[in-house]
């Protein structure tokens, strides 16, 4: 589907056909800083002429990390593209959609898939993985509260309300921001924009949060507390256990 539905909120949504020229919600476009990071890509152009309608990251050669939620019906397989600003006619690699079996999506727990290629991603780097509870030794030295990071993403533009539904506008264009500390549980990463902080929205869903400026990939995107994008990203947690017994299976981790 083209968006996560919020932790305990349901979303209503419209495709804006406007086209301002920065993404995600207070960000701008990323070029080629973050390569790793894809679209899957629809296979019709949606009613405004866009394609993408998840966010996702290379994390090996032949695999491609995004959110169970992004599956589309019952496929068993996605397409990808790489474009920092998507066209059609642009290259896209399909795959293998293989989620977590244990999804379940009344509750976003284990929110998690990857996209397996047959055959190796040339050209690109995959993004790095994190150590395991990496985030919970952060809080305890103290350096979690004050460290930055990184969402990227193809998600709709700061959202806007019209006659009391919030209307939503995508470019096919892989944007960044960046975003502040706010807790951490068991599963999940909760990030918080701060003075100058964008955050994600819709699209951006299965898509990357970096740690600092760095391509250490922590956490995914998976949902937050408002239609209009501006309240506490969810993001799905790279060094936890529940994570790293999915991602094994397919990469190597360090330890």
């Amino acid at each position: 589907m083209r968006f996560a539905a919020p932790v305990a909120i349901s979303a209503f949504m419209i495709v804006g056909l406007a086209s301002p020229a920065s993404a995600i919600t207070n960000g701008s476009p990323d070029g080629e800083d973050h390569p790793s990071v894809g679209a899957l890509i629809a296979n019709r152009p949606y009613p405004d002429g866009t394609w993408s309608y998840c966010t996702g990251t290379l994390i090996s050669p032949t695999v491609f990390l995004t959110a169970a939620h992004c599956r589309e019906g019952k496929k068993g397989t996605a397409r990808v593209a790489f474009s920092s600003h998507y066209k059609a006619g642009d290259a896209v690699y399909t795959g293998r959609y293989i989620p977590d079996e244990r999804y379940d999506s009344d509750a976003d727990r284990y929110d998690m898939a990857v996209v397996v290629f047959d055959s190796p991603i040339a050209g690109i780097k995959p993004a790095s993985l994190p150590s395991k509870d990496l985030l919970s030794r952060m809080r305890a030295d103290g350096s979690l509260k004050d460290a930055k990071f990184t969402p990227v993403g193809y998600g709709s533009l700061n959202p806007s309300k019209v006659k009391r539904k919030m209307k939503f506008v995508y470019t096919d264009t892989r944007s960044r921001t960046s975003i502040s500390y706010q807790g951490l549980t068991h599963r999940w990463l909760k990030l918080q924009p701060d003075r100058g902080d964008g955050g994600t929205c819709f699209g951006d869903s299965g898509g990357p949060n970096f740690l600092g400026n760095t391509d250490l990939l922590v956490a995914t995107t998976i949902s937050g507390d408002d239609d209009a994008c501006k309240d506490t990203n969810y993001d799905y947690r790279l060094d936890s256990s529940p994570a790293r017994e999915f991602l094994v299976r397919f990469v190597s981790l360090p330890s």
